[in-house]
């Protein structure tokens, strides 16, 4: 089994950043590609960005230029800078990973970690 946690959300002014982490532990052999997603209330999930392992990126266009992803293969972590914060970015932050634990190669979703921009 395989857990991602996420960390690193909270309350900011609009204007300001925030860094988000999530770390993936378990019986992992090997992360593909590591993504972001959010979803706000009443509202879709939203993919944000992702990491392949070679760290190859891509982005939504929507956050192109205000949010960059990064990863740590050996701590099994991607994280997600999100500068020049707007209230509409307000949600709950996810990430989702690819793991291969050696027999099978499947998808997780983390529990996801909340991120308020006040106006």
């Amino acid at each position: 089994q395989v857990q991602l946690v996420e960390s690193g959300g909270g309350l900011v002014q609009a204007g300001g950043s925030l860094r988000l982490s999530c770390a993936a532990s378990g019986r992992i052999f090997s992360i593909n590609e590591m993504r972001w997603y959010r979803q706000a209330p009443g509202k879709q999930r939203e993919f944000l960005a992702g990491i392949t392992r070679a760290g190859r990126t891509n982005y939504a266009d929507s956050v192109k230029g205000q949010f960059t992803i990064s990863r740590d293969n050996g701590k099994n972590t991607v994280y997600l800078q999100m500068n020049s914060l707007k209230p509409e970015d307000t949600a709950v932050y996810l990430c989702n990973a690819n793991v291969d634990d050696g027999r099978t190669n499947m998808y997780y979703w983390g529990q996801g970690t909340q991120v308020t921009v006040s106006s």
